[in-house]
């Protein structure tokens, strides 16, 4: 397994972009909330030490998985819209191929929120075969994948605004 004993969460806070200028929403399945809320943890503190601030951090929750692109295309489409989204669940395969269905529509609609709006849609669901391996990546052994997460929508914030200015 090429995770086995490597923590794939750490990275050089040095190097990471400074986000003061930027919103950034997080929308977060409530299912599997152990699981959830520990990836939504990580990725606020990433956030948060790189200088985005409370009034442009909006958290909302959805149900699952499956409604996560619906509920990050808000955010980008808010009133008060959001530069970038991280979209946070925890899919854990059980006996029927409903695993296969809620994850490939996270993960297509994700895409496609990014694609269609342009702007950093951040993939942050764990899809896993058992509790065991979504806690290793929660912040457990493997790390926090909410962490990796917020350091993949700031660079991406950083280098769209590299390539289109801003």
């Amino acid at each position: 397994m090429a995770t086995a004993g490597k923590n794939l969460s750490l990275y050089d806070a040095a190097q990471l972009p400074n986000g003061a200028r930027y919103r950034v929403g997080i929308v977060v399945s409530t299912w599997n909330a152990e699981i959830t809320h520990a990836l939504r943890d990580g990725a606020l503190e990433v956030l948060r030490a790189a200088g985005v601030t409370a009034d442009n951090l909006p958290v909302h929750e959805v149900p699952g998985a499956f409604e996560l692109p619906l509920g990050a295309q808000w955010l980008m489409e808010a009133e008060q819209p959001c530069d970038a989204v991280i979209a946070i669940g925890a899919v854990i395969r059980g006996e029927t191929a409903h695993f296969d269905y809620v994850c490939n529509a996270a993960s297509e609609g994700i895409l496609r929120v990014g694609l269609d709006t342009g702007n950093p849609a951040i993939f942050c669901v764990l899809t896993d075969d058992t509790i065991e391996q979504s806690r290793a990546r929660s912040g457990g052994e493997h790390g926090n994948k909410g962490v990796e997460a917020a350091v993949a929508c700031l660079q991406m914030l950083d280098l769209k605004s590299t390539l289109y200015g801003g």
